[in-house]
């Protein structure tokens, strides 16, 4: 089991992960840690003050650090998302999480309540979801079974005194059938139930946001309901005690409980409906973990062969892999060949050829032949579960363009009460009579159809099915925010080895210097390269392999990133690198002219005690999709700028090759980072793609990161964006990935905004004076619902969107 430690906000209270506070600060050798930007000017102004009160509300909490406990099934450990600019929401600051072992509930609309079991958020009054899905793991649709129990139960008791009151006004001979004072209380005894049994969910959510002063949704129904109820009550029990203003033509007060109960019903309705759409959301991630299989088939020791649970299986175990089967997980192939699906994790369609010495991946599905492996990820830390960690951090932050809704939100409810009762004041003042009677009903439709749902599902819904969508396309969004600036970028830096070439390179030259053999001068490469994972190292190494060369045993080794490598191999000091290495290492620069015919090549010197050696020429393919991926860029305004630790030379015979005007050679690290600092001068957002641990401070400093899932863990855990592909095309994936989800979600605000707009005047009865229109309060609940319900299924459209 995974622990977080969280600390508390001295301020307000708050258990924070530090890792998505909004700051720390240091007092008295201590650091405090806090969830927001006004609990930190707080602190900043008196310190002492704030330790000695304790937080707000909670003098009396012990502090501290929480454990928190992920529920792991061996396959997937989800952690909070690293990025504290898309967790941080200041207006939400004092909600004390209640967490405990085993799974943590959250709200998709407020990220920061944690609660260890189901319910509703303290919040907003939704839902909570689970932030950790797992495959062992059922869904918990408790809410789901109790809403729709309470929706059939109240629909049964609704629907009669819907047609009642149809039949007054449709048909009122028959209706006065049952206008006597005994049908007043036949709908009271119908109506109650519905309303307090039915609408318990709704008036524990109002009070407790009427409690904390945090108004939502829930608020605004149960008031209007109430008022709806409690009126028709008093009107039952207590018909003299009102004026004249009330009096219906029956010559009673009129009565409401089949509103109240039919709004008490569409909420259900629309919840239900809610709750249903929102399980779609997480398809995502469980079809990911639904590609791992249960068990995998192990070579024990002795040859034999036995199945066994995929959670006993650990790095080092022999296994078999069958025709049609999966691969049970992450593997390095010893022996035999076949053919790999793994378009469930890569999106791409065609096969992959697999033979010893190959990796491959857990969850993807064997072709006809049989393999032998040897397992080296296993649970948390293959590709398939890093996917799933991914996808749940991203479906869990929030997009910069969700600060608009929030801030909305904030004084939304407030102001929608504020014109409730402007309207039944301005109803029982100028109205017609009844006036009591109108002034009500027009004050509850306002309360009704103005409940902020919509507004605050319109970003979370579409960045959850979003992200899951790019998942399956091969494309992982470490979070919001990078999702939401994609579509922003207007130019793209690249790498070369890895990003624009294989990654897979191989010899292609030995020149050595005049008295030194190609044996002597591979040999001393690679008795330096065979410690290194980079990919040029490894093609050195290859090529001595194939020679049958012994390798001898190098010490003293030490490498400059970007540049080379050096070490003591039979007592000479070696020294294998570029011409930016042999350069600082004082080799002559006459002594390193690019040989002819190599210029297309990367070329490693090799040096001994200060004297060149000779020159490895490798060469690396091109891949196929470079061309077409860049050609795209292009063609959506994107400029596509290479920089590269190579040769000159090399840089620009690719880049020829492919088109690209700008290209910088020769690059250190640093010298990279210094590049994407004055291309974001130039071009504005950057985004980056490498796979090396040599690009791993540029991926960090540019706008947007994009890992190939080919590369480094350290490329990948320093971007944004990981391409499983290592395919340049899964760029052009992102990017209309990300264009498809901003759409969507501005399309889910403008219309949760202009439902509002819209919707609360006519509740008010503005059409009333020239139209004589009036918003029944039960239409005010339908619509209501049915707008929650539209911006999900919106949302849901993403998942069948092409890239």
């Amino acid at each position: 089991m995974m622990t977080t430690n969280l600390h508390k906000d001295p301020v307000c209270g708050m258990n924070v992960d530090p890792s998505r506070a909004a700051g720390e600060l240091q007092h008295q050798g201590t650091t405090y840690y806090f969830c927001s930007k006004s609990c930190v000017a707080r602190f900043t102004a008196d310190p002492e003050k704030c330790l000695q009160s304790g937080p707000v509300g909670m003098q009396n909490a012990n502090s501290g650090s929480v454990q928190i406990g992920a529920a792991s099934s061996g396959l997937v450990q989800i952690a909070s998302p690293s990025s504290k600019k898309s967790s941080e929401k200041s207006s939400k600051k004092d909600v004390v999480p209640n967490v405990a072992g085993g799974v943590t509930w959250i709200c998709p609309m407020d990220p920061e309540v944690r609660e260890s079991q189901p319910g509703p958020c303290p919040i907003c009054g939704m839902a909570l979801e689970p932030e950790t899905i797992s495959a062992d793991t059922p869904e918990d649709d408790s809410e789901l079974r109790s809403m729709s129990t309470r929706l059939w139960v109240s629909g049964a008791l609704s629907i009669p005194l819907l047609l009642a009151a149809m039949l007054e006004m449709g048909a009122p001979s028959i209706a006065r059938m049952f206008s006597g004072r005994w049908f007043a209380w036949v709908q009271l005894a119908m109506a109650t139930p519905v309303v307090l049994w039915g609408g318990a969910p709704f008036f524990q959510r109002g009070w407790n946001s009427l409690r904390t002063l945090r108004l939502n949704m829930f608020t605004l129904i149960a008031l209007g309901t109430a008022a709806a109820y409690l009126y028709s009550l008093v009107a039952v029990v207590a018909p003299g005690i009102f004026p004249a203003s009330a009096v219906m033509r029956t010559g009673y007060p009129g009565l409401y409980f089949e509103a109240a109960a039919i709004i008490v019903t569409l909420v259900l309705l629309g919840q239900v409906l809610e709750l249903r759409a929102r399980r779609q959301t997480s398809g995502a991630i469980r079809s990911l973990l639904e590609l791992a299989p249960k068990s995998a088939r192990k070579v024990n020791a002795d040859g034999s062969e036995s199945d066994v649970p995929l959670e006993s299986i650990q790095a080092g175990d022999m296994l078999r892999i069958r025709p049609g089967e999966k691969v049970p997980t992450d593997a390095l192939v010893i022996e035999g060949s076949s053919v790999l699906d793994e378009s469930m994790l890569t999106g791409e369609s065609m096969p992959v050829e697999k033979a010893a010495g190959m990796k491959v991946i857990g969850g993807t599905v064997n072709g006809t032949g049989s393999l032998l492996v040897r397992a080296e990820r296993v649970g948390s830390g293959t590709l398939l579960a890093q996917i799933v960690k991914l996808v749940s951090e991203a479906q869990r932050s929030r997009a910069p363009i969700q600060a608009l809704a929030d801030k909305v939100a904030g004084y939304f409810v407030p102001a929608v009460i504020a014109v409730a009762a402007i309207t039944f004041f301005a109803w029982l003042a100028l109205g017609p009579e009844p006036r009591l009677a109108h002034a009500l009903v027009n004050a509850v439709a306002v309360l009704i159809i103005a409940c902020p749902c919509a507004l605050g599902l319109a970003t979370p819904m579409a960045i959850m099915v979003g992200t899951g969508r790019g998942a399956q396309a091969g494309v992982l969004v470490k979070n919001a925010e990078a999702l939401e600036s994609l579509a922003t970028v207007r130019a793209v830096v690249v790498d070369k080895t890895g990003t624009l070439t294989e990654g897979r390179p191989r010899v292609a030259s030995i020149l050595p210097m005049e008295g030194v053999s190609e044996v002597d001068l591979l040999t001393l490469a690679a008795a330096l390269e065979r410690g290194s994972e980079h990919p040029l190292a490894g093609a050195i190494v290859k090529a001595a392999e194939e020679r049958s060369v012994i390798i001898p045993a190098a010490t003293d080794v030490g490498s400059s990133t970007g540049m080379g490598i050096a070490g003591n191999v039979q007592a000479r000091r070696i020294i294998v690198g570029n011409a930016a290495m042999m350069r600082q290492s004082g080799i002559a620069a006459t002594q390193l002219a690019v040989p002819k015919g190599q210029s297309a090549q990367t070329l490693i010197y090799v040096a001994a005690e200060g004297k060149l050696l000779g020159v490895i020429g490798v060469a690396d393919p091109i891949k196929e999709s470079a061309a077409d991926a860049l050609r795209d860029l292009r063609n959506e305004n994107v400029q596509v700028v290479m920089l590269t630790g190579d040769s000159q030379a090399t840089a620009e015979a690719v880049a020829k090759e492919l088109g690209i005007t700008e290209f910088h050679a020769e690059m250190l690290p640093e010298q990279k980072l210094d590049a994407i600092k004055r291309l974001q001068k130039i071009h504005g957002r950057i985004a980056m793609a490498g796979d090396g641990v040599n690009d791993a401070p540029a991926l960090a400093q540019a706008d947007i990161g994009i890992a190939m899932g080919t590369g480094t863990d350290v490329a990948m855990q320093s971007a944004a964006v990981t391409l499983l592909k290592g395919d340049l095309r899964g760029i052009v994936r992102a990017r209309r990935l990300s264009h498809a989800t901003m759409r969507n979600i501005r399309q889910n605000l403008f219309f949760a905004f202009i439902y509002n707009l819209v919707g609360v005047p006519i509740a008010a009865g503005i059409l009333y004076p020239v139209f004589g229109i009036l918003l029944s309060p039960m239409v005010a609940a339908a619509a209501m619902s049915l707008s929650s319900v539209s911006v999900i299924g919106n949302a849901l459209r993403l998942r069948r969107v092409r890239l």
